[in-house]
């Protein structure tokens, strides 16, 4: 538990500054990727704005038992209780990604960037550290996936880019040691579904 978290800490670092060598990339993809455009279809005649959604599978619980339901429904509010603690800190590395792309591309010289981003580091650590420490294992495992969500970069795509190849290799076995896995990536409309229909309500202000 006390490595995976230390992983944890380790990638919300290493995110700050994984643009160092495109200072836009990263932001333009997660504005895109939040943004659905209507097209004018014909329809006999009529033309109507409409935007293609992905199909979307409804499960019901016919066949479990009351024990089951309860079961089921309980997992269900801990997970909008973890993700309600951990998804602000998602924000927070996307903020403070553009905040570091911001800076990096108004520096030229290698010596002042590497100086920068070790003051980044460490004022990130010193401000975070005891609250991403105090993550229960579960809600370590979310940040991870949630790192990807607003950032589209796998946690071991951004070691491995700045922190170099062996260092990714390192992290990922200590890992999968914990269950974890650094390069999980966020897919919101398979496994990881229930996830993103939550943190919608939670950004509607729902929950």
């Amino acid at each position: 538990m006390k490595y995976l978290l230390h992983i944890i800490l380790l990638v919300f670092l290493f995110t700050g500054v994984s643009a160092q060598t495109d200072t836009t990339a990263v932001i333009n993809d997660t504005a895109q990727n939040r943004i659905y455009l209507l097209q004018n279809i014909d329809r006999d005649g009529e033309v109507l704005p409409e935007v293609e959604i992905k199909e979307v599978v409804i499960l019901g619980t016919r066949g479990l038992s009351d024990r089951r339901r309860k079961s089921e429904f309980r997992k269900y509010e801990r997970l909008i209780y973890n993700l309600k603690k951990v998804y602000p800190y998602a924000l927070i590395v996307r903020e403070r990604l553009a905040q570091a792309n911001a800076d990096l591309a108004q520096i030229d010289s290698e010596r002042e960037r590497k100086e920068y981003i070790k003051n980044f580091e460490q004022n990130v650590f010193e401000e975070y550290e005891d609250d991403i420490r105090n993550m229960t294992f579960t809600q370590g495992k979310l940040l991870l996936k949630l790192i990807y969500r607003e950032t589209y970069n796998t946690s071991y795509d951004l070691i491995r880019d700045y922190r170099g190849f062996f260092s990714a290799l390192f992290w990922q076995g200590i890992a999968r040691i914990f269950g974890a896995n650094l390069k999980a990536e966020y897919d919101p409309y398979g496994e990881d579904i229930l996830i993103e229909l939550i943190i919608q309500d939670i950004q509607m202000g729902l929950l």
